[in-house]
């Protein structure tokens, strides 16, 4: 009824918008009546025999240019994960976005529907779209990771760019973020050198040897291991909460994934085979005789081979940076996280956190879904 009136009067629509917001329809519509016809006589014919609430605002032709000159402002997202989303946390991340000089145009549920009297409703993800720059980013950032930890939620504030709507790769770190343990403390308690490992280990996160070093002394003290022990501990480590429902969900959707590991590719190649990973790069033990000789064949996978794999694969396949995403928990992610275009810190220690871009603390691995934008039902729909 609406533009079937509009078209009486030779209306043209320069900007629409609907959303059904529960049992409500809202309905926002920019219109450019022409000199011909007279606006109170459009406004009175649109009002005519509706109950509905409308309401007319006159826009100039100042207010109008401005309007158009805003389109070229970049866009945000910020993406809220929560077990269940309270008015507080909501509350506190709207505060600082717009206190930071963004704006919100939209807000969208990505989590499905929960019933009130379920003890635990599980997580929940609100995205929020923005408009405009902040004013400082990493204040913006500083000041959304205080909030995460005193109200217990997770989130991401992502530039909403033509890459971010296209990813077509997801990297992996492989320990303690596709499998839920650290191979080499598992070798090392089987073959009964989990205390010396586990010193290396100490003095490398102080910052006493680096990573290259501590990996090879590491290596050693696994001498004359069985290569049985390489099979036993492989078939046994546990994938990660979430790990099979995002592989399955990227693998239905045509995304390229890729293991970058600084671990062991015996466990990676398990882990490809298992979940249908496409590429592997990983550090490959040495074994003679049946047996661990302590040494590693090849150069050694380290923080910044894993960002030089990342780029070696963009060139291969023809992808951007840009459009990558990369996920780790430790500090040799890093240089890889930071040069994807969206770098994920999962479960990581708070300086890994504090300086990748976006990190999920308090979920599992499939939330990253919801930083993409997938919404519960899209990944229902193929049955995940």
């Amino acid at each position: 009824m609406l533009t079937s009136t509009m078209a009486r009067f030779q209306v043209r629509v320069l900007d629409v918008g609907q959303a059904v917001i529960h049992d409500e329809l809202s309905l926002g519509m920019m219109l450019e009546v022409p000199a011909s016809h007279d606006p109170a006589e459009l406004l009175a014919a649109l009002g005519a025999g509706l109950d509905e609430d409308l309401r007319f605002t006159h826009v100039s032709g100042v207010d109008y240019q401005q309007w158009v000159a805003q389109q070229g402002k970049p866009r945000h997202i910020v993406t809220l994960l929560a077990a269940g989303v309270s008015a507080e946390q909501l509350a506190a991340v709207v505060g600082i976005v717009e206190g930071h000089g963004l704006s919100i145009e939209a807000i969208r549920r990505l989590s499905g529907r929960v019933l009130v009297d379920v003890q635990n409703p599980g997580r929940a993800s609100v995205e929020l779209s923005l408009r405009g720059d902040p004013d400082d980013p990493a204040s913006l950032k500083a000041d959304l990771l205080e909030a995460a930890g005193r109200l217990t939620f997770d989130f991401s504030v992502q530039q909403d760019t033509v890459y971010r709507r296209n990813r077509r790769l997801v990297a992996f770190d492989m320990d303690s973020t596709l499998i839920d343990a650290e191979v080499i403390d598992e070798l090392a308690r089987v073959h009964g050198v989990g205390g010396e490992v586990a010193t290396i280990t100490a003095q490398t996160m102080r910052g006493e040897i680096d990573f290259q070093e501590s990996f090879r002394r590491r290596v050693a003290l696994l001498k004359g291991l069985p290569e049985a022990a390489l099979r036993s501990v492989a078939g046994r480590v546990k994938l990660t909460d979430g790990a099979h429902r995002l592989t399955s969900a990227l693998k239905h959707f045509g995304y390229t994934t890729a293991i970058i590991s600084g671990g062991f590719r015996f466990v990676g190649e398990r882990l490809r085979a298992e979940l249908g990973i496409d590429l592997l790069f990983a550090n490959e033990l040495e074994v003679v005789d049946g047996c661990v000789t302590g040494a590693v064949s090849g150069a050694v996978i380290d923080a910044e081979g894993k960002a030089q794999r990342l780029r070696e694969i963009c060139t291969a396949q023809g992808i951007a940076l840009a459009q990558t995403i990369a996920i780790g928990d430790g500090a040799n992610d890093l240089p890889m996280l930071n040069a994807a275009g969206l770098g994920v810190a999962f479960h990581a220690k708070p300086l890994v956190r504090e300086s990748a871009s976006h990190a999920i603390s308090n979920f599992g691995l499939d939330s990253v879904l919801y930083l993409m934008g997938f919404t519960d039902q899209d990944i229902e729909e193929i049955g995940g």
